[in-house]
């Protein structure tokens, strides 16, 4: 009888941990680096970015990498690392001295010293596309909450997945994570290239998002995006499959 009692006490606890363990291994985490080389060395610098990420950056590493086409950061390129989870990242290390070396001496030779990095975690219920339905033209506008209003933002945006959905808009958001100031990055990922910018292609977003919300709703959203978020700024990235992780 205490047997049959103890291993019913062993199966309950087991049930209770593992919802702890998927939210600890939940892999929404991505890692991301901009990298900006000479520009005389360009053929250089994507020969041994190719070779790195083909040779060292594989499953939770795997690199996906985007030529940066328009915006402040044009000429440069956004390498993203994962999706992984933070429990992984706590176990990455630097990958290794061979990893770290090859970097150092046969990729890091091209780069100027203009150079950013950090952390952003996807955020499903902000978002209209699974985290890793990808597209190949994206475009990334950057939202700069105003101090103490993160969550009012988060609200706008809540507000805008409505319409996105409704337009067949799709739409990733991340919210960046302990890299610089707070922010929220919305990835339009164009499934059909960038003609779905071309005017005409959906209906103006203010007439969707008005059918949805009522009349002057949107002059309402944009009265409450003046006040809650500080900048917004946007880019424009192609990926680069040669230069990604195979």
């Amino acid at each position: 009888m205490n047997n049959k009692f103890h291993v019913q006490k062993m199966l309950l606890l087991l049930l209770l941990f593992i919802p702890l363990v998927g939210i600890c291994q939940t892999k929404n985490v991505i890692s991301y680096t901009r990298a900006f080389p000479k520009v005389d060395k360009l053929p250089e610098f994507e020969r041994a970015l190719a070779a790195h990420a083909q040779k060292y950056h594989t499953g939770d590493v795997r690199w996906r990498v985007f030529a940066i086409q328009s915006g402040q950061d044009f000429g440069g390129f956004h390498i993203t690392e994962g999706p992984t989870s933070w429990d992984a990242e706590d176990a990455r290390g630097d990958l290794g001295k061979e990893h770290t070396n090859d970097w150092n001496k046969n990729v890091a030779i091209y780069l100027t010293d203009r150079t950013s990095g950090g952390y952003s975690v996807y955020v499903d219920s902000l978002s209209t596309i699974a985290l890793g339905d990808y597209s190949d033209k994206i475009q990334i506008s950057h939202w700069y909450p105003k101090v103490g209003w993160n969550n009012k933002t988060a609200s706008l945006i809540q507000g805008l997945k409505t319409s996105w959905k409704a337009e067949g808009s799709t739409v990733a958001v991340y919210t960046g994570n302990g890299s610089g100031p707070a922010q929220y990055l919305l990835v339009t990922r164009y499934k059909q290239g960038l003609k779905e910018k071309t005017n005409g292609y959906r209906k103006p977003f203010v007439d969707t998002y008005e059918a949805l919300n009522g009349g002057g709703s949107y002059e309402n959203y944009l009265s409450n995006l003046r006040m809650y978020v500080n900048e917004i700024w946007s880019e424009i990235l192609f990926y680069r499959a040669d230069l990604s992780s195979k």
